[in-house]
């Protein structure tokens, strides 16, 4: 599975989030330990830094190959800083199809918009079901798309749906978008399950979402997410079991105490100064991480050096 990992906090050493941890996005990339392939198809990240010339502007850095062969990232990531952080290790199916190049490497950003991209899942047949979609795509995103990946077009069809910044308004995108896929499966009888769970970020913000479609297109799937995962891999149950699997948020006080680690000092949400979202736990106790359950939304943003923190259900 594909991994992803975003920070909104204090300016802090970007090496301190994706290289020093033993369990950091790159070493992930190599030694997984919740999820046992690797991925091999790429890697990225963007991070804004009132340091960076143009802070407001998301400095880019993608390379299609696997993170832990990425020559580069030890030479450039310790000289970097970030308030606001998104990464991602993409996974891939091996084989002759899979196009692996820089324009198919997550995050994804356009101009015209504050947003950026990344995820964990797979929209099946988008292919075929951008038939039915492009009519809702606005071309000034559309003309921006330089690569071949679902993740790429959601980008676009998201954005396009996305009446305002708000809360709100980020979130009806996020229903439509899903209601509009159905919509699309239905009317050319491809319903298949659908693994969405997408981190959305700009400056000081992080949303989160979990959602997608069970087997026959069910907005609401049932199952224990860790018993299905017992069926063994390749089974429809483990699928299933993948999309219900819960994402998992860090709140707390002082991360750059903690060198090496994606350890924080827990305190209550009104006084939490850094997040971190991401696909799996990413420290030994899994306990100090709130699970975001499957059709739920979070919504992070930092103000005044403080992060909130608001977790709704989606109206599926």
């Amino acid at each position: 599975m594909c991994r992803v990992l975003a920070y909104i906090g204090p300016e802090i050493s970007i090496e301190s989030l994706l290289l020093g941890p033993d369990n950091s996005l790159i070493n992930q990339s190599l030694d997984p330990e919740l999820h046992p392939l690797l991925q091999l198809a790429g890697w990225g990240f963007a991070a804004w830094s009132e340091h960076l010339l143009k802070p407001e502007e998301p400095l880019l850095y993608r390379r299609p190959m696997a993170a832990f062969y990425d020559d580069n990232a030890k030479g450039i990531i310790p000289s970097l800083q970030a308030s606001t952080l998104l990464a991602h290790v993409r996974a891939a199916s091996y084989n002759s199809v899979t196009v692996i190049a820089d324009e198919n490497c997550h995050p994804f950003s356009f101009k015209k918009t504050p947003w950026i991209i990344a995820q964990n899942g797979a929209l099946p047949h988008w292919k075929v079901l951008q038939r039915e979609l492009l009519p809702l795509c606005k071309n000034q995103y559309l003309e921006q798309m330089r690569g071949t990946t679902d993740t790429e077009f959601l980008y676009v069809l998201l954005l396009s749906l996305m009446e305002n910044d708000s809360d709100e308004g980020v979130q009806s995108a996020f229903e439509q978008m899903l209601k509009v896929i159905v919509q699309a499966m239905k009317k050319n009888d491809l319903v298949a399950l659908t693994k969405l769970k997408i981190a959305l970020v700009r400056p000081d913000r992080i949303i989160g979402i979990n959602y997608g479609l069970g087997h026959e297109g069910e907005t609401a799937p049932a199952g224990d997410w860790k018993e299905l995962r017992k069926s063994g891999s390749g089974t429809d149950d483990y699928s299933l079991s993948m999309l219900l699997e819960p994402m998992y948020l860090l709140t707390g006080r002082n991360f750059k105490d903690y060198e090496d680690s994606y350890k924080v000092d827990v305190c209550p949400d009104d006084q939490a100064t850094s997040a971190i979202f991401a696909s799996e736990p990413l420290t030994e106790d899994a306990d100090e991480w709130l699970n975001i359950e499957f059709g739920e939304i979070v919504f992070l943003e930092k103000k005044d050096e403080r992060v909130s923190k608001k977790v709704r259900k989606l109206n599926l």
